[in-house]
């Protein structure tokens, strides 16, 4: 995902053509637009594991593409490297995590308002 994609014109739950509802990328807008239903009606939060899924490399282009980009990016560096960025729906976010090496090794979309990675630890707050 070396490019910015741009934000989709219909919400996930109305899949483009291109995306038909039996499709893996279909399948998911629809799942993302439940989960982000019940995160605005009762604050359920929830997540997808995209590396357990058998997406492609074009299966997650089309992905990036169809949920976009939002405002909010963040980048750590906590044994291993992390992204996480805002998809273009609001509480829809792509989290990343790579080991020391540079592998993969965590892929998911978070529907929750705020990824708890982000979030910093009782313990630290002074």
């Amino acid at each position: 995902m070396s490019a910015r994609a741009q934000a989709p014109s219909v919400p996930p739950s109305a899949a483009p053509a291109a995306f038909p509802p039996a499709s893996l990328v279909g399948s998911l807008l629809a799942e993302i637009a439940a989960h982000l239903s019940a995160l605005a009606q009762n604050g359920r939060e929830a997540a997808i594991d995209l590396l357990g899924l058998p997406m492609g490399e074009a299966e997650r282009d089309a992905l990036a593409r169809a949920l976009g980009r939002g405002e909010v990016e963040a980048r750590l560096s906590v044994g291993g490297e992390s992204e996480i960025w805002e998809t273009a729906y609001a509480g829809v976010w792509w989290v990343r995590h790579f080991g020391a090496g540079g592998e993969l090794t965590g892929e998911r979309i978070e529907i929750t308002p705020f990824p708890a990675i982000l979030a910093a630890a009782p313990a630290d707050i002074a």
